[in-house]
């Protein structure tokens, strides 16, 4: 880099609705997948840090729980962690589906914003599902509700407006260090998105018969010696033993389904072969636990 030239880096929050599109987004940005999604709303639980550099910046994006109103301890944890983040970045991203329009959820989240001091930019997501004519019905229904810096329509999905939204960002970035080596993409260890990746296939895979009363302990993981191969031993906690009778399927199927699809994400991440061990157990109640919320890592002490 010439010494000439400026270095700029920050902290941006991507906050918004369930299943607006912010994992999207993020994987889109970073360039591979850091970020589990879904089309079920509230599926990311903990913040995800993806990190963007180029010779010039370095840009940390913070992806955020859907904010919903709680209805069990797992809920409130999502949402202080969501709110939490307001006050401590540079730039936050108020994303929303324009598929949806507002609602309810924008009603909430605009309240909090209205004492944050942190510019904020209205980024009007999935525009690729809507007729142009309605963008501009959109706009001007929320653009006097706070006062934005920017209004960028953008499809994290087809990548439309993704690079301008990207210039925008770097155009209010603080001079500031390189807080991450170049080539790290997020600040989560591996385990952490191995545990994800795995609930990803859950999701998708049993659609609306396991809900969110799911999550993913990484029991073991190790490289074996004198292979190229790593060794992944990992349980799906459900609540209720008819939940762990659809993750397991019929003969085992359906966890073996899970299996291969998790193991090749996986694979893709670590860059090496992987030898995945799944199991299936029955804690009831664990998102109202707090015990249980602190033993597969939903804790205050993460933040």
């Amino acid at each position: 880099m010439n010494e000439n030239t400026t270095f700029k880096s920050g902290f941006v929050s991507i906050i918004g609705r369930p299943n607006v599109g912010k994992s999207t987004f993020l994987n889109k940005v970073i360039g591979q997948k850091i970020a589990i999604m879904s089309d079920k709303p509230q599926t990311t639980r903990n913040k995800v840090q993806g990190v963007l550099t180029t010779d010039h910046t370095q840009v940390i994006f913070i992806d955020t729980p859907g904010i919903h109103k709680p209805k069990h301890k797992l809920g409130d944890f999502m949402i202080k962690v969501a709110m939490n983040t307001f006050n401590e970045v540079d730039l936050i991203l108020f994303m929303i589906n324009a598929e949806e329009g507002y609602g309810r959820g924008d009603e909430y989240i605009i309240e909090q914003l209205k004492n944050v001091r942190t510019p904020i930019f209205l980024v009007i997501n999935k525009i690729d599902q809507i007729h142009p004519d309605q963008l501009l019905t959109i706009i001007e229904q929320y653009k006097d509700m706070l006062p934005f810096q920017e209004i960028i329509p953008i499809s994290a999905l087809e990548g439309n407006n993704v690079e301008k939204l990207l210039q925008l960002i770097n155009d209010y970035l603080p001079e500031g260090p390189q807080y991450y080596p170049a080539d790290q993409v997020t600040d989560h260890p591996e385990r952490f998105i191995v545990s994800e990746l795995i609930r990803e296939k859950v999701l998708h895979l049993t659609r609306e018969e396991v809900p969110h009363s799911i999550a993913v302990v990484l029991d073991q993981m190790k490289t074996e010696k004198n292979k190229d191969i790593i060794h992944i031993m990992a349980t799906i906690i459900v609540e209720r033993n008819s939940q762990k009778g659809i993750v397991i399927g019929k003969q085992g199927k359906m966890l073996k389904e899970i299996g291969q699809r998790a193991r090749m994400d996986i694979e893709n991440l670590l860059g090496s072969k992987v030898f995945l061990e799944l199991w299936v157990k029955v804690q009831k109640d664990w998102r109202n636990k707090a015990s249980h919320l602190k033993d597969f890592g939903f804790t205050d002490d993460n933040y």
